[in-house]
């Protein structure tokens, strides 16, 4: 997709630089590691929430977003080279309401955010570096931006100024281009209906094959969590169809990642993008055992068991910030994994973890919530309810202990409660973001990136349900969560693949 028109920035702005004026650094409290040290920067960082608007709008200034992670290279650059500046911290506080958030603790603004960039930039991946209107709608932004680039005027030095120059002498303009960003943000969420058709799934199958495999002959790195759901994707087709092109395209991806510098230690810095190492690694763990049982190739198995006990003992470390989404998705990875390779000792520590995980961050009739330590006041997002399950569901399976399928049919109650959209599909958040009047409009999350598609991995859930219980209303829940994006997703390749994968088993059963 081509990015927006860039604004009219003028290119030899020059903005005088005042005080600091009403802002401080407000990181200290914050609820994640990854906020609390941005307080030594000496950029006047506010949370986020409606303060910060509104304080932007008394201002009468535009909001500087920046979205990180601590698993970002990218990151780590720009917090060092930017905003451990002290003057380009004095100058973003005297043009901005500068915001800062945690990826990780924040993916529902992080996902909105990143969608706009990608129509503004035609830019994917992390950091992001977004300039909003008081309201919250996104006019300009991109990913890493250099401290100083006096050549294209790209750099934050330059950039700056011209930014909010453009801001205050072209209004009007930088309202109508927002405004045109959130409403193509949005059409891009709405639901589009239709019908599942095999030959259709057949041929987003079979891009994605392609992709994998032309990619794997090109020696192009292979290391995003996007690239380990579509080996998944192949490997299910190959199960099913027993076509060999799938296998060779999944095997020649999956020797790809895997040889790239040992399992255990295996690592997406080589790829696109800065994925977080873990959840690569969660995703890689599925594919090596889901490959074993296809192939019955001992190197798998041997590979799986050496991945999966890394990643056992990972979850039992104690001194790491804990999303109950993440968290889920690599229990439940370890789980299957396990029962696949018959490792009771990795099985039984990721059992614990799932646990703890359950006894710190879920409430009966009340779901998930996503930070389960910390004081970060998030709510649970749907994401963090369909992973939830989805690991209570892994546990099901490994141990028949009737307590962990309880709680997965209370998350997809509550799913259906909280979450669903009448006119289709489910919304990421339970509630709209009182954050800003532009952030009104929840989103229905479907495609793969840093996690499956949350709707996607709610259609599965709810056939795992629908297999486990017998009743066939979670599979008529599931085809019509499927149903409600089948129009939309032709063209999506790789992203599509948790979908593609529960669009396959719907039909297989009729």
């Amino acid at each position: 997709m081509r990015p927006l028109l860039a604004l009219p920035i003028a290119s030899l702005a020059v903005a005088c630089v005042s005080e600091h004026g009403p802002l401080t650094n407000r990181m200290a409290q914050s609820g994640t590691g990854y906020l609390v040290r941005a307080a030594r920067q000496p950029v006047s960082w506010q949370p986020w929430g409606r303060e910060a608007f509104a304080l932007a709008a008394r201002l009468d200034r535009p909001v500087l977003l920046y979205v990180g992670a601590d698993e970002c290279r990218w990151c780590a650059v720009m917090d060092r080279e930017v905003y451990g500046s002290a003057a380009l911290g004095a100058m973003i506080d005297s043009l901005f309401v500068p915001v800062r958030v945690d990826r990780d603790e924040r993916p529902d603004v992080a996902q909105r955010y990143q969608a706009a960039v990608q129509l503004l930039a035609g830019l994917r991946g992390y950091p992001l570096t977004v300039f909003l209107t008081p309201d919250g709608s996104a006019f300009f932004g991109g990913t890493y931006f250099p401290a100083d680039d006096p050549v294209t005027g790209r750099g934050f030095r330059q950039l700056l100024p011209e930014v909010a120059r453009s801001y205050r002498e072209h209004r009007r303009f930088v309202d109508q281009h927002a405004a045109l960003v959130r409403e193509l943000a949005l059409t891009r969420g709405v639901v589009s209906h239709g019908v599942l058709h095999p030959q259709q799934l057949a041929a987003e199958i079979g891009a994605v094959r392609d992709a994998m495999a032309a990619a794997a002959r090109s020696g192009t790195a292979l290391g995003s969590f996007v690239h380990t759901q579509a080996v998944a994707l192949l490997l299910v087709a190959y199960a099913r169809s027993n076509a060999a092109a799938d296998l060779a395209a999944a095997r020649a991806a999956l020797d790809l990642m895997v040889d790239s510098g040992g399992v255990a230690q295996a690592s997406p810095a080589a790829g696109v993008r800065d994925d977080p190492p873990g959840l690569v690694r969660a995703g890689l763990v599925r594919d090596l055992a889901a490959a074993w049982a296809v192939t019955g190739e001992r190197r798998y198995r041997d590979a799986a068991r050496e991945l999966v006990r890394f990643l056992a003992r990972e979850l039992q470390a104690g001194d790491r910030a804990v999303f109950a989404d993440r968290e889920a998705y690599a229990i439940g990875a370890v789980l299957e994994a396990a029962a696949t390779v018959d490792d009771s000792a990795s099985g039984a520590r990721a059992l614990a973890a799932l646990d703890t995980l359950l006894k710190r961050a879920y409430s009966p009739s009340r779901g998930a919530r996503h930070a389960a330590r910390g004081g970060s006041a998030v709510r649970g997002l749907l994401q963090d309810q369909v992973q939830v399950a989805g690991a209570c569901l892994a546990a099901y399976g490994a141990t028949g202990k009737r307590r962990y399928l309880a709680v997965a049919r209370d998350l997809a109650g509550i799913v259906d409660r909280d979450y669903a959209d009448p006119l289709g599909g489910y919304f990421d958040a339970a509630s709209s973001d009182p954050t800003a009047s532009s952030l009104a409009d929840r989103t229905k999350p479907v495609l793969d990136d840093l996690l499956p598609g949350a709707n996607a991995w709610a259609a599965r859930m709810l056939l795992q349900l629908a297999d486990l219980t017998g009743e066939r209303t979670y599979r008529r829940r599931a085809e019509a969560a499927l149903e409600a994006f089948a129009s939309a997703i032709p063209g999506e390749g790789m992203r599509a693949s948790n979908y593609l994968i529960a669009a396959q088993d719907v039909l297989a059963a009729r």
